[in-house]
């Protein structure tokens, strides 16, 4: 079995969890590649085309959304190659279901991917649910005296007798903050020894919802300094040390295909508040690893944006025979229920953080994830 791993210029999380995958299949004794391109700056189709002939892959494995179609399906099944696509979610599927329906197997990264794509017209007989491994070589529990821990909270300026709450995202908003935010208002009174901590890039959506975060945290009236932005990307070595150093990691997120750093912080120890819905039910177990918020509302679309990026021929909008649900909100009374709980019963918090290591482990290493593919490979497509 000769695999070729394809990724385009995405996110730093899409990045990771090809060059993990990549990692696993090499591992467990496969004959793999792994190329990462920016269609932008590089001429792909002459790069692909010599790398398909000089590598002669049995499978094109590509990693990232439908509306790259023509480039991780279309363009590999010209060579004779057997594309194989592993894709994430994107809130809706407006094109190439027929392409998708033809395919002997393709992999999604939840239960909830997977749905997405049968209420939008795929047949998914033939979808695998494969989630995405982390390193447990990087994100593993560190002790809280560890020095490293140590500087990073006071250079975070959390107190020795404070509890740190962590959510990282490429904005805040959409992993769930203003919700936090409102739930930490309901119990700052009864505990006030907290600090929320949100880590962002530096991008033009995270600055917009800045400036609605500011005004929620007046709303509120939440005292601004207990709440701390790292903005900026960090190295996936550092990230362990800023997962471990908080208390409790917050991720209720509007819209998660899976929950990549929400694994990790489990890994590293850390009980997980989230949201009772998309990916995070497949990888939380609600009471034992963390709590799932109940699901407050939705944001439903009747209507949509196609265009020539998703293979139409010109930009128009599509209307929808019934409303489609693209993101969520959890329920604050929830939120904040659950984050009081773990804020003051030290050792609830600890006995989840233990379970939440555990969990992690035996379910979304790496390697186990890689392995676990090659057997549906084998099983479904007979290919040794």
């Amino acid at each position: 079995m000769k695999i070729l791993i394809l990724n385009k210029d995405y996110s730093f999380s899409i990045l990771s969890q090809s060059q993990l995958f990549y990692q696993g299949l090499l591992e467990n004794g496969v004959d793999c590649e792994w190329r990462h391109f920016n269609e932008r700056v590089a001429d792909v189709e002459l790069e692909l085309d010599w790398f398909y002939r000089s590598f002669k892959p049995d499978i094109l494995f590509g990693v990232g959304w439908w509306v790259d179609t023509p480039r991780f399906i279309l363009h590999p099944q010209r060579f004779g190659i057997q594309p194989v696509p592993w894709f994430v979610a994107d809130g809706w599927v407006a094109n190439y279901q027929s392409i998708f329906n033809s395919l002997p197997l393709i992999f999604v990264t939840s239960h909830w991917v997977k749905e997405i794509y049968a209420r939008d017209g795929v047949n998914v007989r033939n979808f695998e649910v494969l989630p995405v491994g982390y390193d447990p070589k990087l994100f593993k529990p560190i002790p809280r005296s560890d020095s490293g821990i140590q500087e990073i909270r006071k250079m975070l300026g959390i107190k020795a007798e404070e509890k740190m709450i962590l959510t990282i995202g490429g904005d805040a908003t959409s992993k769930g903050a203003q919700e936090m935010l409102q739930a930490l208002s309901r119990i700052d009174k009864e505990y006030s020894s907290w600090k929320y901590v949100c880590k962002v890039l530096k991008q033009e959506r995270t600055s917009v919802h800045r400036q609605s975060e500011g005004k929620l945290i007046e709303e509120l009236s939440l005292d601004k300094k207990k709440i701390v932005y790292l903005e900026g990307e960090f190295s996936r070595e550092f990230l362990p040390y800023l997962l471990n150093a908080c208390d409790i990691y917050a991720a209720p997120s509007r819209q998660e295909g899976f929950g990549m750093v929400q694994v990790e912080a489990m890994a590293c120890g850390k009980p997980v508040i989230s949201i009772d819905a998309m990916g995070p039910k497949d990888t939380i177990i609600h009471g034992k690893t963390g709590f799932l918020a109940r699901v407050a509302s939705t944001v439903d679309l009747t209507e949509e944006w196609v265009t020539e990026e998703m293979g139409f021929e010109t930009r128009s909008k599509m209307q929808f025979d019934k409303p489609k649900i693209v993101a969520y909100r959890a329920n604050v009374d929830d939120l904040a229920k659950y984050t009081l709980q773990l804020l003051t019963d030290d050792h609830l918090r600890e006995e989840m953080g233990r379970q939440a290591a555990e969990h992690a482990s035996i379910n979304f290493q790496y390697r186990d994830v890689a392995k676990k593919c090659i057997e549906i490979i084998q099983e479904k497509l007979g290919i040794a």
